[in-house]
């Protein structure tokens, strides 16, 4: 009778220890599908989140239309519903509207999301006394860069770019509506005059194929 209640609660003992074993597995399976999914969740904080240094006030990522106004000619670049980049230009000061297209295009919305993943990378190396700005070169600039955020109603941050610094590797910029002059890296604006270059030669060459998007 004695052994046959040890043989009993030794079988109850194993079987407690099994459970508590499936149930530890269950648990630990769980938390890692869960890690998984979290990751792949787009992170509100990472997106928005920017160094105190960055240029610009919000992520790359959070921006919906850049206009780069230089040299009497507006160069607009939009995103589609699919978060593509794509490029219409309109001119500035004529009265008199450029050709342009509204379509995104695999490779030249990757031209322009490498440009513009640059310019969400640009920091501000030095903030310089504003009271004499004509040293500057940003009184009467040539180009003015504006940045719109999700819905893209109002810019979220307007810079007048200004003259290249003595060191020829900084360039002087005003932060609009702030009066603060700061200097980043030149090759930044560099990038910009670049992809203006480039996408004025898309203006009506539009290669068969493409997906249009909708716009103005």
């Amino acid at each position: 009778m004695v052994e046959t209640t040890l043989i009993r609660k030794r079988i109850n003992w194993k079987l407690t220890a099994v459970w508590l074993v499936l149930s530890g597995l269950a648990l630990l399976i769980g938390l890692l599908k869960y890690s998984d999914w979290a990751e792949s969740q787009p992170d509100a904080n990472r997106q928005t989140a920017v160094d105190e240094r960055s240029l610009l006030p919000v992520s790359i990522e959070r921006l919906s239309v850049i206009e780069i106004a230089n040299s009497g000619a507006l160069h607009r670049f939009e995103r589609d519903d699919a978060g593509a980049w794509f490029y219409h230009a309109h001119g500035v000061n004529t009265g008199v509207q450029a050709p342009h297209d509204h379509v995104a295009n695999t490779v030249r919305a990757e031209q322009i999301a490498y440009a513009f993943g640059a310019l969400g990378r640009a920091r501000i190396e030095r903030v310089l006394d504003a009271k004499d700005n004509q040293q500057y070169g940003i009184t009467r600039p040539d180009t003015l860069l504006l940045v719109y955020g999700d819905y893209g109603v109002k810019p979220v941050a307007q810079y007048a770019i200004g003259d290249v610094a003595p060191d020829t590797h900084s360039r002087y910029v005003l932060i609009v509506d702030t009066s603060q002059v700061v200097t980043i890296a030149n090759y930044q604006i560099e990038n910009l005059m670049n992809l203006i270059q480039t996408v004025s030669k898309w203006s009506g060459d539009i290669p068969a194929g493409n997906n249009k998007t909708s716009g103005n």
